[in-house]
């Protein structure tokens, strides 16, 4: 009888361990393992500053997608202590994600990069403006620094030419990118694109990496059309070789502030600017744009050739009639001038 009596005991204690391991088992599976995040579209990400709490990240999640039971996500990242080891990035999360793996990730601060792109920029602001959009640098302190004279020192660079550091491309990045460490990057993308070739071909003409920039700069403002790159930037050297004034238009309306200028008039060359190179012999102090990567190419490549002036087409194609006399030059602007006052351009 007690036999019986002590196997019945050990079988229904049997039962209760096994029940209660089950129970802590889906317990365990519901806490941590069972798919929390809802509604999340493939390449979703979650963005983490620098002073982030665990609400703001609570906050983010819930603003954006949905979190079946917070209350288990705020257990697992209490157990293992992630509001002490909050890391700041972008962070790629996905669908029925659950709650350790998500704690897990964001707490090892493993996050993936993103491609950096800029191109086509013309000021500081939108320059600052696209790359804040783009890392987690805000437009405010970058735009700050690309007129902070004391910390452009260190990169060789003052408030005139420090768009020059900037070459568009794509880049690869991590979102918690600061302002300092944007400028670090961009030096050395700087340093690495000014190779020996190119650095002997700016030598030649004779010419810095920046005045390079800087007339390709006026270039790209000159034209959209590519296959005249060359023949500007053959152009301007004569001129500059002539100690001729440029007297590029671009210029003026960089010195005005107004791109949208459709004709420059006697009026606007008298505009008193280190950047009007209609009064100024030479390169203005730095780039009227952030020039393209085949722009400054086409100056290092530019033609050999005679000629020393350029008007627009009558056309309006964007492309150019140019000059080796002032003659020529002079019958090449009036074609234009009379298609203007044909269009009612002022």
């Amino acid at each position: 009888m007690k036999l019986k009596t002590s196997i019945k005991l050990l079988f229904i204690g049997a039962i209760i361990l096994i029940s209660f391991a089950i129970i802590l088992s889906a317990s365990g599976y519901y806490v941590f393992s069972a798919p929390n995040l809802k509604d999340v579209e493939d390449d979703s990400y979650i963005y983490i500053r620098d002073n982030d709490t665990f609400g703001d990240v609570i906050a983010q999640l819930n603003e954006n997608y949905t979190i079946s039971n917070i209350k288990t996500l705020k257990w697992v990242a209490q157990l293992l202590k992630y509001e002490e080891n909050i890391k700041p990035g972008r962070y790629s999360i996905h669908n029925k994600m659950s709650n350790i793996e998500l704690i897990r990730k964001l707490r090892s601060g493993k996050q993936e990069p993103l491609h950096l792109s800029f191109n086509n920029i013309r000021t500081k602001p939108q320059l600052a403006a696209k790359l804040s959009s783009q890392i987690m640098a805000d437009s405010l302190s970058i735009d700050s620094l690309l007129n902070d004279t004391s910390f452009l020192k260190q990169y060789n660079v003052n408030p005139n030419t420090s768009v020059s550091l900037f070459i568009p491309n794509t880049y690869e990045f991590y979102w918690d990118t600061d302002s300092y460490e944007l400028f670090d990057r961009m030096k050395k993308e700087y340093d690495a694109f000014w190779n020996n070739n190119r650095l002997e071909k700016a030598k030649a003409i004779p010419m810095t990496p920046i005045e390079v920039m800087t007339l390709a700069s006026i270039i790209q403002e000159e034209t959209n059309k590519n296959h005249e790159y060359p023949i500007i930037a053959g152009l301007y050297i004569n001129r500059l070789k002539k100690k001729m004034p440029l007297q590029a238009c671009p210029t003026i309306k960089f010195a005005l502030g107004d791109f949208g200028l459709k004709r420059i008039l006697t009026v606007h060359t008298k505009t008193i600017s280190p950047y009007n190179t209609y009064q100024n012999i030479g390169l203005p102090p730095g780039p009227i744009r952030i020039p393209s990567i085949v722009c400054i190419d086409a100056v290092l490549n530019y033609e050999k050739h005679n000629f020393l002036f350029m008007a627009a087409k009558e056309t309006f194609n964007g492309e150019h009639n140019f000059a080796a006399t002032g003659a020529e030059h002079m019958r090449n602007a009036r074609k234009y001038q009379r298609a203007l006052n044909e269009r009612g351009i002022r």
